[in-house]
């Protein structure tokens, strides 16, 4: 990206502060959405489109579960991104305000892509299924894990894993810095393990193991990384219509080829989200819309700056209260 264009993207319309950020795994949950499908044609429509592309049938998925099935990865992703745009075009249709900028927690950056203008969204459920089903084959069930440490700061939880990674075949590092006190480790089990035992020495709060089979965002995932980049290059990708900011250094982005490298980069790179928060708080955004099923990032961007104001807009009554309150002053 040129200076310039930085510059630029660094100085928002002022009459328009908004940022829309995109869930990412974790968010599904037994009949999602089922207030908005039954209100919202466009979310129906959405779902039969997804679900065209990949054979299944997504909202009976999203609807019926069960929890066991929406986890699998190749499955959670699809069901996130298509429930995160059927949303997105409804709340277009109901309003016309488009974002100044978005960006997306790991997934959700081709949620945001979408919303951008950066690829199809048929093109997207493709890439986001194959890239789910990559991620959970590049390591065997067993062999890696994931845990959420709260309470320590980003400087301790890096030495702590660069210690255990020493001198070992077994690795372990912070892969997603969500918020200030929030952060999740990943890599060979046995580093795991180890690691959230030097934490809590350490004084961490709290340790949670995550219910996941695979250590995503590490160089375990290498092989994923090496599927999706074919997949790209085979998929036409545009210029963004507002800039996106990516997961793997926390900037705007405003090319199509930068973007493509860095969702390649994305699948074994930390998720800098405070970063991506922060980016967009400096760039003059101070109304966000979690555009997704779940609550997660309203948390995190809470923990991240108190100040910002967040609406969900998962159901119809959260849709036309976020509709009143961001309306006003923002720009279609």
């Amino acid at each position: 990206m040129t200076e310039q264009k930085l510059e630029q993207h660094h100085s928002l319309d002022e009459r328009n502060d908004v940022a829309f950020v995109f869930p990412g795994q974790g968010s599904q949950a037994v009949a999602m959405l089922h207030a908005a499908g039954a209100a919202e044609p466009t979310v129906r429509h959405t779902f039969v489109e997804a679900s065209e592309v990949l054979g299944t049938d997504l909202w009976a998925m999203a609807q019926d579960g069960p929890a066991d099935v929406q986890a699998l990865t190749a499955n959670t992703q699809p069901l996130i991104l298509t429930a995160s745009i059927a949303l997105y075009r409804v709340w277009i249709e109901g309003s016309g305000v488009r974002p100044a900028v978005a960006a997306g927690h790991s997934l959700g950056e081709f949620s945001a892509l979408v919303a951008a203008g950066t690829m199809k969204f048929s093109d997207a459920v493709r890439l986001v299924r194959l890239r789910g089903q990559a991620m959970q084959e590049a390591v065997p069930v067993g062999e890696g894990a994931m845990a959420a440490v709260l309470g320590l700061d980003d400087d301790v939880i890096n030495a702590v894993c660069a210690t255990v990674s020493a001198d070992s075949v077994h690795k372990v590092l912070a892969v997603n810095f969500n918020s200030p006190g929030q952060v999740v480790i990943a890599g060979h089990t046995p580093a795991v393990e180890h690691a959230m035992q030097e934490l809590k020495s350490a004084g961490a709060k709290r340790i949670l193991p995550l219910p996941v089979s695979a250590p995503f965002h590490t160089p375990l995932m290498s092989p994923a990384a090496e599927v999706l980049e074919e997949a790209l290059a085979k998929t036409v990708l545009l210029d963004p219509q507002i800039p996106v900011i990516s997961n793997v250094d926390a900037k705007p982005h405003t090319d199509a080829a930068s973007i493509a490298r860095f969702l390649v980069k994305q699948v074994v790179a930390p998720v800098q989200w405070t970063g991506c928060v922060q980016t967009m708080i400096q760039m003059g955004c101070t109304r966000f819309v979690e555009c997704g099923p779940g609550k997660v990032l309203s948390g995190l961007l809470r923990r991240i700056d108190r100040n910002i104001i967040c609406h969900g807009i998962e159901s119809p009554e959260n849709l036309q209260d976020a509709r009143g309150l961001l309306s006003e002053g923002a720009s279609a």
